[in-house]
């Protein structure tokens, strides 16, 4: 069985909690992060990473991909060991620490655990489409986190929300082809964005079967060729694809947390706001998935939840030893790996 021992395990891999791995560095312990998503940054990378967000202080207004990239920037002289692409299953009291049991089969002995998930497991929802599997993360994808990665390409996107349209108006510019299919003739995006895209339609540079739905999907190997799609009252039609994108919203888990102990209910975990304990000692949360009175959703309430709740699991793991707090002006980071 492969252990893997840390500090701290931090579960989730969303703004707040990439922040929580520089406070708890700040404080002297290193982190192991765990999310179920390919990509760190959560819901920014995930949904909106093209989106500006106008409520971080010092900036006026940053997108969710160039945030995640600023804070995976600030933690990187800690650090971190990601396990990407994978859920923590079960966490286990064991001589003092805990045991996570992560979905890939490996497990983590840790001291702490700090619990960042945001609304819970976040997970995109998948098309039912036969032989989904093998082209996912090759030739199918949920999020865009490198753009470039389509210059060329012949692009198929999948979905009717700010996301789809988002992305066929950005990668309409570098892209051989950006092909995008919705159920519906609308589309749920910002009017300004739905212009822009029609505007790329009368310019040929992006072509919208709607209404039209997946109906499956041609390649070799992980290799895709064609994405076929059914149109009501139409024969079935393909299109060449060297890609899939497919954003019809990421669906949250919250089942996984009823079986670590900690008090999980529909608003979320409940905590102390003093330090963002919850039921069980030794284990924090922090962001969205962190309830008690007076709560805002916002992420600059995460950021400071995650430094509250790095020196709470320092005390935790080091209770009576003396800590003379610093502020990072005069602690400094280490020098970069």
């Amino acid at each position: 069985m492969s252990i893997t021992e840390a500090d701290v395990a931090v579960i989730g891999a969303g703004p707040v909690g990439l922040f929580a791995v520089f406070a708890l560095g700040q404080v002297g312990l290193n982190a192991v992060v765990v999310d179920a998503l390919s990509e760190a940054g959560g819901q920014c990378a995930a949904l909106f990473p093209e989106k500006p967000i106008y409520d971080i202080p010092s900036r006026p207004d940053i997108t969710g991909a160039a945030l995640v990239e600023a804070l995976l920037t600030q933690a990187r002289p800690y650090a971190p060991d990601f396990r990407l692409g994978r859920r923590a299953v079960s966490i286990s009291d064991m001589d003092g620490a805990f045991e996570i049991a992560l979905s890939d089969g490996s497990w983590l002995r840790v001291k702490a655990v700090v619990i960042a998930t945001g609304g819970g497991a976040f997970g995109p929802s998948r098309p039912p489409l036969a032989g989904l599997d093998a082209f996912e993360g090759q030739s199918v994808f949920y999020s865009v986190p490198v753009p470039a990665r389509f210059t060329g390409k012949h692009v198929t996107i999948a979905g009717g929300g700010d996301s789809a349209a988002d992305w066929a108006v950005h990668l309409a510019e570098i892209a051989a082809s950006v092909t995008v299919v919705h159920r519906r003739p609308t589309f749920r995006a910002a009017d300004a964005t739905v212009a822009a895209m029609a505007r790329l339609v009368e310019e040929g540079k992006i072509r919208v079967v709607a209404p039209g739905t997946l109906a499956g999907l041609e390649g070799e190997g992980t290799t895709l060729h064609a994405v076929r799609i059914d149109r009501p009252g139409s024969e079935l039609l393909r299109v060449p694809a060297d890609a899939l994108l497919c954003f019809y919203g990421f669906a949250k888990d919250v089942s996984a947390l009823s079986a670590w102990e900690v008090g999980a209910h529909r608003e979320g975990i409940p905590v102390d706001p003093r330090t963002y304990a919850t039921q069980r000692t030794g284990i924090f949360a922090i962001g969205d998935i962190a309830h008690y009175p007076g709560k805002l959703k916002l992420i600059l309430t995460g950021f400071a939840e995650a430094a509250a709740a790095a020196h709470a699991a320092r005390q935790h793991i080091l209770p009576g030893r003396n800590f003379h707090f610093e502020h990072s002006t005069s602690k400094g980071v280490p020098s970069k790996p």
